[in-house]
């Protein structure tokens, strides 16, 4: 008989089922065979041997939970029989130091050499709003300027007026920052003139920059502001048009990943997957960055073992417990993470969204910890402060220098930011459903490869995109952004 569920970890009390499971069934893992008490759906959970009530449920090798009730051997475990461990608060000890032995290997992949030292692997124009009033302006000049033959992108957004504080500050790094990222070649700051974010408050953000390839424009105080924005996209063309790919060491790449719309496969191949480039990057003297700090609850012991220091270890928890009183000063608890989406594929609790999710950082030891939209410096993986929502946290990746976001996915979706945002399905019944949004298909690794051969596969992707080839969201032309914000509104 073949296999029709997946043991993650021999330490597991759960089997993961690889088809719909009707109630009497045989199921079966290499020599491990039990019969089905209920029908199971695909990606759900199997209980390999009786859990008694109050009892941890065992998945990747930790506790996802515990039963609610008394659970059979062969019955389904899901939410109507089990339920978070989480609480709102936690403490955490450092177990001790971790380093790199550095592994410098000479890879490449053609990108563009910015003035400043970094490096882009797109040459784009971005029209980038100082505030979402100019938005409309910025989409007319994109459309005007395509009839030039100048391909630009807008950078819309809805803010950057009737904001305060924080929030202010949020949209000013976020969009300094992009404005500032290599991927772009030519930028066109656009303001309107009266708003809060209005060039004299937002330029300091952006400390010394390439004043030839950023320009900018106040409408207000343009007569004709398609006339003059046009000019000015026509200049940027002008210079982006001589630039030319060359050789770059690959460990000058910085990696950004995501997972969304998962399923209860994505731990077990699609992140997991990822984890093996994170760990073959890093430990080349590459950086990668890990964010979504919601879904890292509940996985913090496994996550927080690799912090290279004790300064890193205390950043690492501050950052998790500050998330956690967010959610407490919304009077929301910390724990309601998994979406109706990822419950019906399967997942149960966050603690098994979380350590599922994790995954995508490998082993690779943690070296930094980075606010919102700051620059990703130190080689290693870097845990960036930011919730899980798709728009935000793309964002957030690029705006702390992604070049290019590995987005790992079991249900599929269209969305792309600014920067390559190459798909990976968890299954191959998604990659072939939606192949116009699937870059690369991880469910072979339920199929027979191997994650050595799906590994090397992937990391031809990444070169290649890095190089060039368009990521589907690139083709399809979805690129969009979504700026964080925790404030009123005036």
């Amino acid at each position: 008989m073949k296999d029709n569920m997946i043991i993650v970890n021999p330490k597991d009390s759960v089997a993961v089922v690889l088809c719909d499971i009707k109630k009497n069934e045989v199921c079966q893992c290499g020599e491990v065979t039990l019969i089905a008490k209920d029908d199971i759906p695909f990606g759900h959970k199997i209980a390999l041997f009786p859990i008694n009530a109050g009892e941890n449920v065992i998945k990747y090798g930790s506790p996802i939970g515990h039963a609610t009730k008394s659970i059979e051997k062969g019955q389904h475990v899901h939410v109507h029989n089990a339920k978070t461990n989480l609480a709102e608060s936690g403490e955490y000890k450092f177990s001790g130091t971790q380093g790199y032995d550095w592994n410098v290997q000479d890879e490449y992949f053609m990108g563009y050499r910015r003035k400043d030292g970094l490096v882009g692997v797109r040459n784009e124009i971005w029209i980038v709003p100082t505030v979402g009033c100019v938005n409309k302006t910025a989409e007319r000049l994109v459309k005007e300027a395509e009839k030039m033959g100048i391909h630009a992108l807008a950078v819309t957004h809805p803010y950057g007026c009737s904001q305060m504080g924080e929030d202010q500050t949020m949209t000013q790094k976020t969009l300094a920052a992009l404005v500032k990222h290599p991927n772009a070649g030519g930028v066109l700051v656009l303001s309107l003139g009266c708003e809060n974010n209005n060039l004299d408050v937002f330029q300091p953000f952006l400390g010394e920059y390439d004043s030839e390839r950023i320009r900018f424009m106040i409408t207000q105080e343009e007569e004709d502001e398609m006339e003059k924005g046009l000019a000015l996209l026509k200049a940027l063309s002008q210079l982006t048009e001589k630039d030319k790919r060359e050789k770059v060491p690959l460990r000058e790449l910085i990696i950004g990943f995501k997972c969304g719309g998962s399923d209860a496969f994505s731990g077990i191949t699609a992140n997991p997957l990822c984890g093996r480039l994170t760990d073959l990057h890093t430990s080349a003297g590459g950086r990668a960055i890990l964010t979504e700090v919601p879904e890292m609850f509940g996985a913090e012991d496994s996550l927080f073992a690799r912090c290279e220091s004790k300064e890193v270890f205390d950043e690492a928890t501050a950052m998790i417990n500050a998330f956690k009183n967010y959610y407490v000063s919304h009077n929301q608890v910390v724990y309601e993470n998994p979406s109706p989406g990822n419950k019906a594929g399967g997942i149960t609790t966050l603690e098994e969204k979380s350590l599922g999710c994790i995954q995508k950082g490998g082993q690779a030891t943690v070296t930094d910890i980075l606010e919102y939209a700051k620059p990703v410096k130190k080689p290693g993986l870097s845990l960036l402060t930011g919730p899980g929502n798709d728009m935000v946290s793309c964002t957030n990746l690029a705006a702390s220098g992604a070049h290019i976001i590995l987005f790992t996915t079991g249900r599929g979706t269209p969305f792309g930011t600014v920067v390559p945002t190459l798909k990976i399905s968890s299954n191959s019944a998604l990659a072939e459903h939606k192949a116009n949004w699937i870059d690369f298909n991880a469910g072979m690794i339920l199929e027979g490869t191997t994650f050595e051969e799906a590994a090397k596969q992937l990391m031809d992707l990444l070169k290649d995109t890095a190089s060039g080839k368009l990521a589907k969201n690139e083709e399809n032309d979805y690129k969009e952004i979504a700026i964080f914000k925790d404030g009123v509104t005036l």
